[in-house]
């Protein structure tokens, strides 16, 4: 019997299996079930167990195959390869599991808001709130589901968030702890049998981020390109892309109130345009401020009876009276929201436009070396997608260290599992093919790197994303940066001083500005060499690569 037949045999021989219910049930159940309590405002409020606070990247494992391991690189940190023989023994053991439970669930949705590329995608669980989380997260099945280049190919996704592995039966198949046991969690990805299974990880972005993880894989074989970044479109019908990493500002400057937004994490761009990935956000909730985020408070907070709001609040303080503490991190920092793209005022739908006219990557210079804005061409633009570049601040209670340089390719790097060239190309293709035009934009630091300068003027910052969806910066007059080699306009609308245009500039020690500026490049050499110096890489694109020779 394979597994296809297995699994359709534990839905039609299980005596409580509950299929698509209609999301007031899940409500309910997860509030009768206890899975989650009722918060003043009506959404529910959940925690999970300690390690279940986040993702478990050690955890999140691909079987290598013969068929397809030349399609996946095995070099980066993130693809964690298991035998096939250890995902069977998990399927054996979440169905064994499911099949053991008083109640299943059984969710079929889809993964993309343009029906000839959605991936339908089956959610098989015991817990509501996990059904309740996949019915915010991903699409409804549309009528026309047959045209999909996926349409005979499904993924399905077995989820048992709260029981855990057996140590022993898996000891040197999965991640060994610090204390010598195995680990009693995975996050199993067959990306041939299209199979996954979820063990012992009650997070939510488990889910999530396993079915972009596959959507990530599969799409470039059918010739679109999957980019972690919000979109949003102009009153013109223009589209523009956002790239970045989290502390760079992605989700504010998306949430324009003159743009209205397709979606902010996962996007396909196809030869008929963008589109989103998914049903809803999952916002990170710790400090939320709702004068600067009033978008994402009103979504999530808003007040509503409980079997109509439906948002999850999974890890966040709350009092007995019901009420919220975003700012208390103590059970963890990483608290977040589920939530419907449909509770945002300004949101496109179906959330599907055009070629991107404009793409920004956002990148937090802690360094204060990058300028405010630079106009990539076609290799830049492949290059500083490979890198993913952005800064992590520092620190400690007696003095200020050196902000961290962090490399995360394609700014998503653990749900971007081919190898990088795969991507880099598609973008470039793209790029050319429909005349899109990329630009870096610094959040970071000018003035000094962090602890001497200051962090870049938010209003700056808009004028500047401003001159460039409007297309009015395209045609200004630019140089290119004699260390980072991006072209740096001399000019921009709306920026009355350009001298700031130019990092050195605003630096009182020309000196140390160049040495820091050569230390960063020699950062950015160091890790191309490591991450990419045995990749299918083009030459065009390595000559762009700071610090190289």
């Amino acid at each position: 019997m394979n597994h296809q037949e297995r699994i359709k045999n534990l839905l039609a021989s299980h005596a409580q299996l509950t299929v698509n219910p209609p999301r007031r049930q899940l409500i309910q159940e997860a509030i009768e079930r206890r899975e989650a309590m009722v918060s003043a405002c009506g959404a529910l409020a959940t925690w999970t167990p300690v390690e279940s606070t986040g993702r478990s990247p050690r955890d999140t494992v691909t079987v290598r195959r013969a068929e397809s391991e030349a399609d996946i690189d095995w070099d980066s940190p993130n693809n964690i390869p298991i035998e096939a023989s250890t995902f069977d023994m998990l399927l054996e053991d979440a169905l064994s599991t499911l099949a053991g439970k008083p109640r299943l669930y059984q969710i079929d949705r889809v993964v993309g808001a343009d029906s000839a590329w959605a991936l339908p995608v089956r959610l098989i669980t015991d817990q509501a709130l996990s059904a309740l989380f996949a019915d915010n997260m991903f699409r409804p099945v549309p009528a026309d589901i047959d045209r999909s280049v996926f349409a005979e190919h499904p993924f399905t996704l077995l989820a048992c968030p709260y029981d855990k592995l057996e140590r022993q039966r898996y000891q040197g198949r999965l991640r060994q702890l610090e204390d010598g046991r195995t680990s009693d969690m995975a996050v199993a990805m067959d990306l041939d049998r299209r199979l996954g299974v979820v063990y012992g990880s009650a997070y939510g972005g488990s889910i999530k981020k396993m079915i972009f993880t596959v959507m990530n894989y599969y799409l470039p074989a059918a010739g679109i390109l999957p980019l972690h970044c919000s979109a949003n479109e102009g009153p013109e019908g223009d589209i523009a892309l956002l790239l970045g990493l989290s502390g760079t500002g992605k989700t504010t400057l998306s949430a324009d109130p003159r743009r209205s937004l397709l979606g902010d994490d996962e996007h396909g761009w196809s030869d008929e345009g963008v589109a989103n990935f998914e049903n809803g956000c999952y916002a990170k909730l710790i400090d939320l401020d709702p004068d600067k985020e009033p978008e994402i408070y009103q979504a999530t907070f808003h007040q509503d009876e409980p079997l109509e709001h439906g948002v999850i609040v999974e890890n966040a303080m709350v009092y007995p009276d019901g009420s919220f503490d975003l700012h208390d991190d103590r059970f963890t920092p990483n608290s977040r929201a589920s939530y419907p793209l449909g509770y945002l005022s300004n949101i496109k739908d179906p959330p599907r436009g055009g070629h991107p006219r404009t793409i920004l990557f956002l990148t937090a210079d802690a360094n204060g070396v990058l300028p405010p804005v630079a106009r990539l061409d076609a290799n830049q633009a492949m290059l500083w997608f490979l890198m993913g570049y952005t800064s992590k601040l520092a620190g400690t209670e007696t003095g200020i260290v050196d902000p961290r340089t962090v490399f995360s390719r394609f700014f998503g790097e653990p749900f971007m599992p081919r190898n990088p060239d795969v991507y880099a190309r598609m973008l470039g293709e793209k790029m050319r093919r429909h005349q899109t035009q990329v630009y870096l934009i610094n959040t970071g630091w000018s003035g000094g790197p962090y602890g001497q300068g200051q962090r870049m003027d938010i209003r700056l910052t808009r004028e500047i994303v401003q001159a460039a969806l409007s297309g009015q910066l395209q045609q200004v007059p630019a140089e290119p940066d004699p260390v980072f080699r991006v072209l740096v306009p001399q000019a921009c609308p709306g920026v009355e001083d350009a001298a700031v245009l130019r990092p050195e500039n605003t630096w009182r020690d020309r000196r140390a500005f160049s040495e820091r500026a050569r230390k960063l490049a020699g950062e950015f050499a160091a890790h191309f060499r490591k991450a990419y110096g045995n990749k299918s890489i083009d030459a065009a694109v390595r000559a762009q690569c700071p610090g190289l020779d």
